[in-house]
């Protein structure tokens, strides 16, 4: 199978690495596509030598010519998720399947020119859900499957990002509610889909809070940032700024966005208490499913940890999970602490009626997010390879929107001050068919 990738930015590493090392043998990296020279320069400085001249790069403008020239069987989508419809759509009607880092979208709008021409063309659209395949989260799907608690009525799930994974969503483009939809969407995608997929159900209403009480002109005073400059690299107060991004100070992240914003001006280290942001830190969701199951979730952005607790109330017990993360910044994406001291900090706890809790040995694995990254990847690129998955893992076009629906609700409610939004209706005035 041919690949071509557009989007050069961090987290196209993972995608380009599983097809030119870990799966080459059933996979084919065949071009590059960005806005940046630069940028799509260093990609294709990291591929490995095959003879010949290279990957072929092209710049955004030449993205059909890329599709015609190099013949790829599937588009994999890391652009910036408000460009996502335009390349996902674009691939589509030139008959190549796709494959899309999440969010698939970041509004109805958006997600209707998807599913519409994924409708008329028949190709197939992959959403990269990694979550899904983690482990301890597949551990969770399987007593839920089982029956173990009996029926799911509650879910009480909360996702704190601490201080610096949740802060660098407002050094980004992500700070702009119209780029990401938000972190109810850009983030809590992840979240929604994983609740979507436990629950094995989808959401009919939403109501929600949420405001921006933390990343503030306001808290950079309180902090003593008085005259903070626009972006840490030039900031006259960041030697006592506890929010700086030195991106001097790390190689990968230099070379990826200090070296080449010449290209496109994109700065990666904007300051995190700009007036300029639009998006919330502090959110919370409320939410009915269609079997049944009610949702309470929260979502904090500047949490003292980093990490989940997600309680499934059942009709015969309990179920509970908590994982303790530690994060950094590494080349846009996360560093993620591993081995056994990730192991110890994730507990999951069942406990039916009548009886007493039990602890359960967690369900572990290697590699990124929890051991998540290496299982989809295999499934991606080698599924024959892959033992069948019964876990329903995979995710399309229509999974991939109901995990955006919530937040895109969730949006719509915040904005009329709490207001509950009917999912239906919302779907029926977009003109928009699941």
């Amino acid at each position: 199978m041919k690949y071509a990738i557009v989007g050069t930015g961090g987290r196209h590493q993972m995608f380009r690495n599983a097809v030119t090392e870990t799966h080459a043998e059933t996979a084919e990296l065949v071009a590059l596509c960005d806005v940046n020279q630069s940028r799509l320069a260093l990609s294709a400085s990291k591929v490995p030598n095959r003879g010949g001249n290279g990957i072929a790069t092209y710049l955004a403008e030449d993205f059909d010519r890329m599709l015609t020239e190099q013949d790829p069987d599937t588009v994999i989508v890391t652009t910036p998720d408000y460009l996502h419809d335009e390349y996902i759509v674009r691939s589509l009607r030139a008959g190549r399947n796709v494959m899309t880092e999440k969010p698939m979208t970041t509004d109805l709008a958006r997600l209707k020119r998807i599913m519409d021409a994924q409708r008329e063309t028949g190709k197939k659209v992959t959403v990269t859900f990694n979550y899904r395949y983690s482990p301890a989260r597949t551990q969770l799907k399987e007593i839920l499957m089982s029956g173990t608690i009996g029926e799911i009525t509650a879910i009480d799930f909360r996702w704190y990002l601490d201080r610096v994974h949740g802060a660098d969503y407002f050094r980004r483009w992500h700070r702009y509610k119209d780029k990401s939809g938000g972190l109810l969407v850009h983030k809590s995608t992840h979240h929604f889909d994983l609740l979507n997929w436990w629950a094995a159900s989808t959401p009919v209403s939403v109501s929600a809070t949420g405001k921006r009480d933390f990343y503030t002109p306001e808290m950079a005073i309180k902090l003593g940032l008085e005259g903070h400059g626009p972006r840490c690299h030039t900031c006259p107060v960041a030697h006592k700024c506890a929010f700086r991004m030195d991106l001097e100070a790390d190689e990968p992240l230099k070379q990826l966005y200090l070296d080449t914003e010449k290209d496109d001006g994109y700065w990666r280290d904007k300051c995190v208490f700009a007036d300029d942001i639009t998006i919330e830190d502090t959110m919370q969701v409320q939410a009915r499913y269609a079997s049944g199951t009610s949702l309470n979730y929260t979502l904090v952005a500047y949490s003292p940890w980093e990490g989940l607790e997600v309680k499934f109330h059942g009709t015969k017990g309990e179920l509970t999970h908590k994982h303790i993360e530690v994060h950094g910044v590494f080349a846009g994406g996360n560093r993620e602490r591993g081995g056994d001291e990730e192991v110890e900090a994730m507990t999951t706890e069942l406990h039916l009626a009548g009886g007493l809790p039990q602890k359960l040995d967690v369900w572990t694995g290697k590699g990124s997010h929890g051991g998540a990254d290496p299982i989809m990847l295999g499934y991606l690129f080698n599924p024959d390879g892959m033992p069948e998955d019964q876990y329903g893992r995979a995710s399309d076009q229509v999974a991939g929107a109901w995990s955006i629906l919530t937040g895109i609700a969730a949006n719509k409610s915040i904005a009329e001050n709490g207001a509950r939004v009917e999912i239906a209706q919302m779907l029926a005035e977009a003109g928009i068919t699941l």
